[in-house]
């Protein structure tokens, strides 16, 4: 084959690697999504006349109320009756715009005036606009007002916008209605007018962008799906690879990041199974020892006053060493048990103030700790695990903080919430220390007393409480004195939207 022979071979594969890429089927893509928006203008057009229409009807409504109840109510008297409210209705009504208004006022119970009694009463407005226009807002440089105006759409036999505002404090409410019959009826005429002229050219533009996503957004949707199962732990997700364009060479960078975080996953895991295998092994195999060690430390505790005075305080330090020891290594294993997931719940309906009060008796602290638990608060937990929680932060306030030392158990009936706080009168917690209380072997001598546990019981303690679906939080009392630290068993509801403003 001669070189004038190859050469336009080689031309016309350079030229299908151009049109093929990615960056050509986008601009393909782009045009027609211009063109699909140029056809749609008209629709565009009517979703925009639509709100116009239908804010100007609203706003002019509402202004005009507003400036109309505005110049009728200073001839209302200071206490008016029933007429007078009627009166007033009419007047304000009378402006023209075509809206009916409905007046209450506290001072005349039983008494609802409005423009066309038939139609319209209090007992079609919303009682959420009610409940907005009735309560008042805090004045100040940047809101003069106590009472503001409130509308809301509502259909009442038709489109109507419902708007309501206090006069004055202690005054009349009033609310007008205005119907939005005649700005559908004309925006429905342009809605077909424009759907007729455009429905041909929305169906073509619709099958030219369904073909061209069709082209372009297939693998992209194929690398979404595949990264989404890569961050749900499918390490073994790889992708097939056709092609020689961006969204081929975007798959191979794909598959070689997944194959290294595999890789480098693997090599994490094994590590840390490594350690925990390690913290587990080494907990178990010094409990034998620790076991016979604490024995014997019993013995030598309880013969310590027999003993030589300059072995006499040896033998203490070997025996506080020892239980010391022994705390850290059920600790150990306790923390173990957690990260391997094997931590279980027993759970049963306890009384918290029984158990709280179980834990204070059971370490003899009950001349140290004020305790405000009312019985009858119910809960489904592991009494096992909060004893566990109530004796590490209460003997923490005890050790680290000072007396005097409470403990509050509290339930709120409309959120579902258990919460236990426990309070201190010692110095409180430094705030740079506050984010790391829970972290695990953190101490913070420079903030409390010295300390000699290990630096774990929070920790657990933490962990036995979200294993309640719950959580502990620390933080200083408001007044300055000491440190609180507060359980909680919540289970909340979303809030109810609120009306909208009038502007």
């Amino acid at each position: 084959m001669t070189d004038h022979q190859t050469a336009p071979h080689r031309v016309r594969s350079a030229s299908w690697r151009r049109l093929s890429s990615l960056r050509v089927r986008l601009i393909a893509v782009f045009a027609a999504v211009a063109l699909v928006t140029a056809v749609s203008a008209s629709g565009i057009a009517y979703w925009l006349n639509r709100d116009a229409v239908l804010k100007r009807a609203q706003n002019s409504a509402l202004n005009d109320f507003r400036d109309s109840l505005t110049r009728n109510v200073s001839q209302l008297p200071l206490q008016p009756t029933c007429q007078d409210l009627k009166v007033l209705a009419s007047q304000v009504a009378s402006s023209g715009l075509a809206y009916d208004v409905v007046v209450v006022d506290d001072s005349v119970p039983g008494c609802t005036a409005s423009s066309d009694p038939i139609a319209f009463t209090a007992r079609q407005i919303p009682q959420a606009l009610v409940t907005a226009v009735n309560k008042p807002r805090e004045t100040g440089p940047g809101n003069p007002y106590e009472y503001h105006l409130y509308w809301q759409r509502v259909n009442l036999a038709g489109p109507y916008v419902v708007g309501g505002t206090r006069v004055v404090p202690g005054g009349p409410t009033a609310y007008v209605f205005k119907s939005l019959q005649n700005e559908r009826a004309d925006l429905n005429t342009l809605g077909w007018s424009l759907a007729v002229a455009t429905l041909l050219a929305l169906v073509g533009s619709a099958l030219l962008a369904q073909a061209a996503s069709a082209t372009v957004l297939r693998p992209v949707r194929r690398l979404g799906d595949a990264a989404r199962r890569l961050g749900e732990g499918e390490l073994d997700t790889r992708l097939d690879v056709e092609g020689n364009d961006e969204l081929a060479e975007l798959a191979r960078t794909f598959n070689r990041t997944a194959e290294s975080l595999s890789e480098q996953v693997a090599e994490l895991s094994a590590r840390e199974a490594q350690s925990r295998r390690f913290v587990a092994d080494m907990s178990h195999e010094l409990r034998t020892p620790l076991t016979a060690m604490t024995a014997v430390t019993d013995i030598l505790e309880d013969e310590a006053d027999a003993l030589d005075p300059m072995i006499e305080p040896a033998v203490r330090i070997v025996v506080s060493e020892t239980r010391r020891l022994s705390d850290l290594v059920e600790n150990l294993m306790e923390v173990t048990r957690f990260d391997a997931g094997t931590a279980k719940l027993v759970a049963d309906e306890v009384d918290m103030a029984d158990l709280i009060m179980s834990c204070i008796d059971g370490r003899a602290w009950y001349d140290a700790v004020e305790l405000d638990a009312p019985r009858g608060i119910l809960a489904v937990v592991d009494p096992r695990r909060l004893d566990v929680v109530f004796a590490n932060l209460i003997g923490n306030a005890l050790k680290h903080g000072g007396s005097p030392v409470k403990v509050r158990v509290r339930q709120d009936d409309e959120a579902h919430t258990v919460v236990v706080s426990v309070s201190d009168g010692g110095p409180g917690i430094p705030e740079d220390v506050l984010p790391h209380v829970f972290d695990r072997f953190y101490k913070a001598d420079k903030g409390r007393a010295r300390s000699e546990g290990s630096g774990l019981g929070l920790s657990i303690a933490e962990a036995n409480a979200r294993i309640h679906g719950g959580d502990i939080t620390a933080a200083n009392n408001p007044d300055g004195v000491g440190a609180v630290f507060t359980l909680t068993l919540p289970l909340t509801q979303p809030p109810a939207p609120e009306p909208e403003e009038a502007r």
